[in-house]
């Protein structure tokens, strides 16, 4: 008789390996894609081919990357945009714990008036507002007569946007978690606090994982509004190349595959750890 929960493992390797399959595949074809297209225009005298679109495709990459170097103005605005990105998570990240826990206190009966009634506003004005007119408000008007990093400013205002998000996240993320983990907790004699963060938080991770790295996808690609308090990030910079050739084709596409090329490599590191701690769970 075959064993059943040989059977179910043997079921979920299969069916894993074409979606595992599926993004790496996907991935190689971009990139060869675009390898084929950038050696197909710029060798396209040695190949014979005299395509008068192809000839213009090529003028318009040597003045859009190859002249002035102008393609490490995209490495460097691909630099900031990552620097922004990290340094905005984390203070999300810290900043959601805290609002997230405050929130789940409050619904287990722990009201803390003064910060409970903070959490709720700042989840409130932040979720309700666009992230553009926060960054703008953070650097014209609180950060108007200081001298600091437009880069630090700019990952300060997304941090504080993901933050609330993130609280949101967390604080389903935990009370999805059965209510009898924290009973048998505290029967145990474990205080609220160890409960929580031995037991309780370690459940709720595995269900927030995936939408953690959506707000993490969702956060890089917000950070291209940066520009609009002079941070030459990588949305940026593709405009500067545009504004200097009057070419806004391959510099746009340019950022845009770039922004894609970094996604679908968080996504396939999302299954990654998705998959990990299913294996996890089956021990």
């Amino acid at each position: 008789m075959k064993n059943p929960s040989v059977g179910n493992q043997a079921d979920g390797r299969v069916i894993g390996r074409p979606q595992k399959q599926g993004n790496a595949g996907f991935f190689l074809t971009v990139l060869l894609l675009t390898a084929m297209f950038v050696l197909l225009v710029a060798f396209q005298d040695q190949l014979g081919l005299n395509v008068g679109l192809l000839q213009t495709l090529r003028t318009n990459f040597i003045n859009d990357f190859i002249v002035d170097h102008r393609w490490t103005w995209l490495a460097s605005g691909l630099g900031k945009t990552l620097i922004i990105t990290i340094l905005a998570a984390l203070l999300g990240v810290v900043i959601g714990l805290i609002l997230a826990m405050i929130r789940v206190l409050a619904h287990n009966g722990r009201r803390i008036f003064f910060l409970t009634r903070f959490a709720d506003i700042y989840v409130t004005v932040i979720r309700g507002t666009p992230v553009l007119v926060q960054l703008l408000i953070i650097y014209f008007v609180i950060f108007a007569s200081v001298n600091i990093e437009k880069t630090l400013v700019a990952a300060l205002a997304f941090g504080i946007n993901s933050g609330a998000y993130v609280a949101e996240i967390v604080r389903a993320g935990v009370l999805a978690v059965d209510q009898g983990q924290m009973e048998a907790g505290r029967s145990l004699g474990l205080t609220y606090g160890i409960t929580m963060r031995k037991i309780i938080l370690p459940q709720a991770v595995k269900n927030v994982l995936p939408a953690m790295f959506n707000e993490l996808i969702t956060l890089l690609k917000e950070t291209s509004v940066a520009g609009y308090i002079a941070v030459i990030d990588l949305t940026r910079a593709g405009d500067l190349i545009r504004s200097r050739t009057f070419d806004a084709v391959l510099p746009l596409l340019a950022v845009a595959l770039i922004y894609l090329l970094i996604v679908m490599g968080l996504t396939v590191l999302m299954n990654m750890l998705e998959r990990r701690l299913r294996r996890s769970d089956n021990r």
